[in-house]
C-alpha cells in the first residue's frame, strides 16, 4: 500500500504550481526536493532492511505518472533517483547503511561516455566522464559506472561518489525536459575506496519482489509511467480549453465535431497504451513476488508495453496541442511544456523504435538480438 503520509494531493500541487519555475530554471526548486526526501518520496523502492519503503510496484507506477501529471522533469527525476535506490539490495550493507542513514540522500548516474579504474592499494583510481545526469543538481552521491583497467570489459563496476566530489558541466541547453538539470560529469584519478564499489550486476540478499524485476524494465515502465502522466495532462488541460476556446470564425471548440473525434481518439490511444503497461506489469510483479523469476517472455512483454507506451503518449499529446491551436505555442500554457517534454521521452533510450524490432525477434522465434530487457 501506498504510504498514507506521502500526501500525494498535496505535493503534486504544489509542483504543479512550480512547473513554470522548473522549466526556466532548469531544475527542481531545493525547498521542493527537501520537502519530498523528508515525507519520503525519494525512498519508495529501498528495501525495508535499511528503512525504507519497498512498496508495492504497481502503487509506485501510480505515483510516477501522478507526479509527471504535475510536471515532466520532476516525474522524471522521481522515477530516476527512486530506481537507482534499488542498488540499496546489491551494494555491500555498510554502504547501503551509511547513504540511506541520512533521510536526504538521493543518487543519479548517467551513461559513461569513457572510464577507466586502475586498482590501487585499498581501491581504484578512477577517471572518466558520464553524460545525461538527471537530477543531478539535487543528488546527494554519483554512481560512476566503469570497467576495471586490464579485466574482463563486460564486468562493470558501481563506484559511489559523493556528489560534492566530482566535477559538473552544464550542457543541458535543451527543449524538453528542461527541469531534470541533466548535466555531464567528470573525475580524474580521483581515489574510491573498494568498500564504495559493487558489480553493476551483483547477487542480492533480499526477496522482495522488486529486486527481481531487471532494473532496465524498472526504468522502462518507470519512464512510460512518465511519459502517460505528461500525456493526461496534456489532454486533460486540451479538455478544459475546449470548453472557454472559441477560435476565430468558428464556433466553441468542444462543440465542433473535429474536437469530439479527435478527443475521442486521443482518450482510446491513451486508456489503451496504460492498460498494456498495467497489465503487463502486474504480471511481472505477480511472477516476481510468486516465483521469484521472470521468463524472458515476460521480460519481453513488459519491455514492448513500456515502449509502446512512450511512443503513443507523445501522439497523444500532439493531438492535445494540435486541437488548441495557436494557444499550445505560448509559454505559459502547460501544454508547450509537455509537448516538449512528451517528445524528450521518445527520444531516450526506453523510448527507442528499436525495442519493437526486439519484441518482434522473439514473436517470431528469433533470438532476440537487444539487451533492454
Amino acid at each position: 500500500m501506498i504510504n498514507t503520509n506521502l500526501n500525494l494531493e498535496e505535493i503534486t500541487q504544489k509542483i504543479a504550481e512550480q512547473s513554470p519555475n522548473i522549466n526556466a530554471d532548469r531544475k527542481i526548486p531545493d525547498q521542493l526536493i527537501n520537502e519530498m526526501a523528508q515525507k519520503g518520496f525519494f525512498r519508495l523502492l529501498i528495501p525495508k532492511t535499511y528503512k525504507g519503503e519497498e512498496i508495492d510496484y504497481l502503487d509506485y507506477l501510480s505515483l510516477v505518472q501522478e507526479i509527471s501529471k504535475a510536471d515532466g522533469s520532476m516525474g522524471w527525476c522521481f522515477n530516476q533517483n527512486n530506481i537507482l535506490s534499488t542498488n540499496a539490495a546489491i551494494m555491500p550493507k555498510t554502504l547501503a547503511e551509511e547513504i540511506w542513514s541520512d533521510q536526504r540522500a538521493i543518487l543519479c548516474n548517467g551513461p559513461t561516455q569513457y572510464a577507466n579504474a586502475i586498482p590501487t592499494e585499498g581501491g581504484y583510481r578512477l577517471t572518466g566522464r558520464w553524460n545525461f545526469s538527471s537530477g543531478s543538481q539535487h543528488a546527494t552521491w554519483v554512481i560512476a559506472i566503469s570497467t576495471i583497467e586490464n579485466r574482463d570489459p563486460t564486468k562493470k563496476i558501481n563506484m559511489m561518489i559523493p556528489q560534492k566530489d566530482v566535477n559538473f558541466f552544464d550542457v543541458w541547453q535543451v527543449n524538453g525536459l528542461k527541469g531534470t538539470g541533466s548535466f555531464s560529469f567528470e573525475v580524474n584519478d580521483f581515489f574510491v575506496p573498494e568498500e564504495y564499489t559493487f558489480p553493476e550486476f551483483n547477487e542480492t540478499e533480499e526477496k522482495g519482489g522488486l529486486y527481481v524485476i531487471p532494473k532496465n524494465l524498472l526504468f522502462a515502465s518507470g519512464f512510460a509511467s512518465v511519459a502517460l502522466g505528461v500525456a493526461r495532462g496534456a489532454l486533460d488541460k486540451a479538455i478544459e480549453i475546449s470548453k472557454t476556446k472559441v477560435p476565430q470564425e468558428q464556433q466553441l471548440l468542444q462543440e465542433q465535431s473535429a474536437t469530439q473525434r479527435e478527443i475521442g481518439h486521443a482518450e482510446a490511444l491513451w486508456g489503451s497504451s496504460n492498460a498494456f503497461v498495467l497489465q503487463k506489469a502486474e504480471h511481472v510483479w505477480n511472477e516476481a513476488r510468486n516465483n521469484g523469476k521472470l521468463e524472458i517472455e515476460d521480460r519481453i512483454e513488459l519491455r514492448l508495453a513500456s515502449t509502446h507506451a512512450i511512443r503513443q503518449s507523445a501522439e497523444v499529446v500532439n493531438t492535445a496541442y494540435t486541437i488548441c491551436g495557436a494557444s499550445s505555442i505560448f509559454e505559459g500554457n502547460p501544454i508547450q511544456r509537455k509537448f516538449q517534454d512528451a517528445h524528450a521521452i521518445t527520444q531516450q533510450i526506453q523510448g527507442r523504435l528499436s525495442h519493437y524490432e526486439t519484441a518482434g525477434q522473439f514473436f517470431l522465434g528469433i533470438e532476440p538480438q537487444g539487451r533492454m530487457f
